[in-house]
């Protein structure tokens, strides 16, 4: 929609070919239906959050900074609020508003909607003439942008189709991979815990086999039956490249207000308190009840043996438990329950300063197509957005 609207405005005549039923299905998903839009931060901040291939973006996001695209929805009369982490949103809280101010925009500037999929990209003697719909239909054209996405979330038409007209036109493809993702755990007690959101606590993940931690950060994250998924572990999971079973471990502090020693006295108190009650039933105020029979079996200490029986070295030893409850990391879960996809057009074949191919006159990339992703916090979008805008503009003069 963006890059549509842009060539639009640039003179050219548009047409926005749409597989689904409606304009941006994916987009109303986005941000749990909130559609975090950007990030409110300066363009050398958004770049270090793109861990591969940052100084790529750096002529797009430049010349359609986050500050750009917020003043692009407050024109069009979209109110925007700044959230934790300078993460942008409607202030309706509805990704439905981001579709509509964005549809508007492609109405707007005159483009004309096409229904249907593109089978293949119409080239000639070096050149792109249009593409060619599954229905044989074909639309000529002289110049066409490909902004598809990758093949997360395949429901809303993310079904990796510009991988596939990129290698039609002759372009590397770096293999996708999940990013943003949920994590798969070796521990089976992740099952009895599945369901269980935590909030305020700290996470690092550390890569095993140089001992280096790859991040680390504050919030919440969630328990699943086959391991953990929630803010907090899928950014880590862009962190974990190349993913290898037994790679990486998690840790999880349960309790990150308190120091080690505070911790230690909390619990002093807490057994002091329920000295003739059953270890197992005296954490009620300390931890969640359904993480209670979980911790208490991790500890090692009987369940039923008496807080005042609890040794000095046991409760040290369960305040560590507390403040590093570690998994093994077995891998991602399925691409297609990724956020977004790693990997993509290879971006040596694509020109930054216009997002256009360098092996095919007229073809122009944007977003997730290519190999480029971001961390959380509205990143991914102001990526689709600046790529977007800049792919619009240059193809509007190549049609020109």
């Amino acid at each position: 929609m963006m890059a549509a609207g842009a060539a639009a405005e640039a003179g050219a005549d548009v047409t926005l070919l749409e597989k689904n039923d409606r304009l941006g299905k994916k987009l109303r998903i986005t941000g749990k239906g909130r559609c975090n839009v950007t990030n409110a931060c300066g363009v050398q901040e958004l770049i270090a959050n793109v861990p591969a291939n940052g100084r790529f973006l750096f002529g797009a996001v430049s010349r359609f900074t986050p500050w750009d695209l917020m003043s692009f929805f407050e024109e069009r009369g979209l109110a925007l609020k700044t959230e934790r982490g300078d993460r942008v949103f409607p202030c309706s809280d509805k990704a439905g508003d981001v579709v509509q101010c964005l549809q508007g925009y492609v109405e707007g500037t005159g483009c004309c909607l096409a229904w249907g999929a593109a089978d293949k990209l119409l080239l000639e003697e070096g050149a792109v003439k249009g593409v060619q719909l599954r229905s044989g239909r074909c639309i000529e054209a002289d110049a066409v942008v490909v902004a598809c996405g990758g093949m997360s979330y395949p429901l809303t038409g993310s079904t990796g189709d510009g991988y596939r007209l990129a290698r039609q036109a002759g372009h590397r493809v770096v293999p996708p991979v999940p990013s943003l993702v949920p994590l798969t755990a070796a521990e089976d007690w992740c099952r009895d815990l599945q369901g269980l959101s935590l909030r305020n606590v700290s996470l690092w993940a550390e890569d095993v086999t140089t001992g280096k931690t790859v991040y680390k950060d504050f919030g919440e994250l969630l328990f699943t039956h086959f391991g953990l998924s929630g803010p907090l572990v899928l950014s880590a999971s862009a962190h974990m490249r190349p993913m290898q079973a037994g790679r990486y471990r998690v840790h999880i502090n349960l309790k990150p207000a308190l120091s080690e020693q505070q911790l230690d006295l909390r619990l002093q108190r807490d057994f002091t308190t329920n000295r003739n009650r059953d270890f197992i039933n005296s954490l009620g105020a300390l931890l969640p009840r359904k993480l209670i029979p979980v911790a208490v079996r991790l500890s090692e200490i009987e369940g039923n043996l008496k807080c005042n029986q609890i040794t000095r070295e046991q409760r040290q030893a369960f305040a560590r438990l507390l403040q590093d409850l570690t998994l093994t990391v077995q891998g991602f879960r399925p691409i297609e329950e990724a956020i977004v996809t790693a990997g993509g057009v290879a971006v040596d074949e694509v020109n930054p300063a216009t997002m256009g191919s360098k092996l095919v006159s007229g073809l122009y990339f944007a977003g997730e197509v290519l190999d480029v992703d971001a961390y959380t916090g509205g990143f991914n979008l102001q990526i689709a957005f600046s790529t977007g805008r800049l792919a619009g503009q240059a193809a509007a003069k190549t049609a020109g």
